[in-house]
């Protein structure tokens, strides 16, 4: 009986490690945008999930908000809280010129533009393409917007 609970525990405990480091597209296959996280609440600092009681849909994609103080800012200027590259890992776009799933929980705000990015595993290594970009940010910010009219209708 204990090695089933210990086997229960392992489980339970390798799951959150996973769906913690789990990439998420910017729009999954559920019209789901952003992993359900409020788009709204990055601007207040701090990354949080959203609830279906509040949701939006908004350019074919539905966005969950934590509450509905920021459904309402959302719905009032939702180009203001709206990712930049439609939610694709801005390192991606800027030094690969390519499409990268996110990790919510990575992002940053400059300018009043969100910018979200990848952080998971990569060929079985860590790999957190903020800290690339933490370091470039204004030479990879300019090439990230650069790039993006090509990046934004390839697969």
């Amino acid at each position: 009986m204990k090695t089933i609970k210990k086997l229960v525990l392992f489980g339970i405990v390798l799951f959150a490690a996973i769906s913690a480091q789990a990439q998420t597209p910017p729009v999954d296959d559920n019209g789901l945008a952003i992993g359900g996280y409020d788009v709204v609440s990055y601007f207040s600092g701090k990354a949080t999930h959203g609830s279906k009681s509040y949701a939006v849909k908004h350019n074919g994609a539905t966005y969950y908000f934590a509450n509905k103080d920021n459904q309402s800012a959302f719905k009032k200027s939702p180009n203001s809280y709206l990712p930049q590259f439609d939610g694709y890992c801005a390192w991606g776009v800027g030094a690969k010129e390519a499409k990268f799933p996110i990790n919510p929980e990575t992002y940053t705000v400059i300018d009043g533009k969100l910018y979200l990015f990848f952080n998971g595993p990569f060929n079985g290594e860590p790999f957190n393409t903020y800290e690339d970009w933490g370091q470039r940010t204004t030479e990879l910010k300019k090439a990230a917007h650069a790039n993006w009219p090509k990046v934004k209708n390839s697969k």
